[in-house]
């Protein structure tokens, strides 16, 4: 199977026009150029050429929507009993075999206070002040607990605040503080781990102290993706790239991708592509022609040359 999304983040920012495809110095400019046009390009290329020679075996290509929020796409397919023997994602990779990558939970934390005239500091309890309480725990948790974890290919997990509302106005104690957080999560962290870690980090927080009060919610979870460097797919794809004089290189993803829905399903998924993940989502997002024909040449030998065996 080839797997690639067609949808695309928003294009606020940018400082080119988004849709024109400008070739440019042999870069294509444009959103989604990187992120992931080119892959998709590539592999429907790759798979027509292929296609060409009549292989012994199924080509399956799925090009997909809604990856850039619920991946609704891959799930359906899924869903509906699409299978393989193995998958490549042509995500941008720089055309480096990626086996694994990071998984995310989103989570809410609320902390309850109690609104109160901000005269009245003997009745009020400041919410956003709690709130602090757990961002500074939050601070100590990441900066010594999570280094202590790593994965081989991956490093360590994280986590941060990405928003955080509350307060009525200014003369007013605040009853409720919102912080939004983002756990990005390594193969072996679950969703349920990472909410008892949050819980904790809230019971550290409000130790000794009568008034705390925070509530914990996953409001979004996505697993981690790992295949083995020695799978059969990743030995067939590194035989390829040698066979076309390419640099063999395995590293991991950073960003979360449908891959980890397709390996949930059985299907071992790698990310394999053209462009630079480090463009994606950019105000300036670009990808290299000739790395897009470059991708191509590769994932058509591999469509035919794949047996679902290793490969020495």
């Amino acid at each position: 199977m080839f797997n690639g999304h067609i949808d695309v983040v928003d294009v606020a920012g940018m400082v080119h026009a988004p849709w024109d495809s400008t070739v440019r110095d042999g870069r294509i400019y444009g959103r989604g150029s990187s992120d992931m046009k080119a892959g998709v390009a590539a592999m429907c290329a790759a798979a027509a050429r292929a296609a060409d020679e009549k292989p012994s075996h199924e080509i399956i290509v799925t090009a997909v929507a809604d990856e850039e929020f619920a991946s609704l796409g891959t799930r359906a397919l899924i869903a509906q009993g699409t299978r393989a023997k193995a998958a490549i994602v042509t995500e941008p990779t720089g055309l480096a075999i990626m086996p694994a990558h990071r998984g995310f939970v989103w989570a809410d934390v609320v902390t309850h206070g109690r609104a109160a005239h901000g005269s009245r500091w003997d009745i009020g309890v400041d919410a956003i002040r709690h709130a602090g309480l757990v961002l500074a725990e939050l601070d100590r948790f990441d900066s010594e607990e999570l280094p202590k974890r790593k994965h081989p290919l991956l490093g360590r997990p994280s986590i941060h605040a990405s928003l955080i509302e509350g307060g009525a106005g200014m003369s007013t104690y605040p009853d409720k503080c919102t912080l939004r957080l983002e756990r990005r999560t390594i193969p072996g962290e679950s969703p349920d781990q990472v909410q008892q870690e949050i819980e904790g980090i809230c019971q550290r927080a409000g130790r000794g102290r009568t008034d705390f009060r925070a509530d914990v919610a996953i409001t979004l979870a996505q697993e981690p993706s790992d295949v083995l460097i020695d799978a059969p797919i990743v030995r067939a794809l590194a035989g390829v790239l040698r066979d076309a004089n390419e640099q063999v290189r395995i590293e991991g993803m950073s960003a979360w991708t449908d891959a980890a829905l397709l390996n949930g399903a059985g299907i071992p998924a790698i990310c394999f592509g053209p462009g630079d993940m480090s463009l994606a989502h950019s105000d300036e997002e670009w990808v290299a022609v000739d790395e897009i024909e470059r991708a191509t040449r590769v994932l058509t030998r591999l469509a035919l040359t794949w047996s679902g065996e290793p490969r020495d």
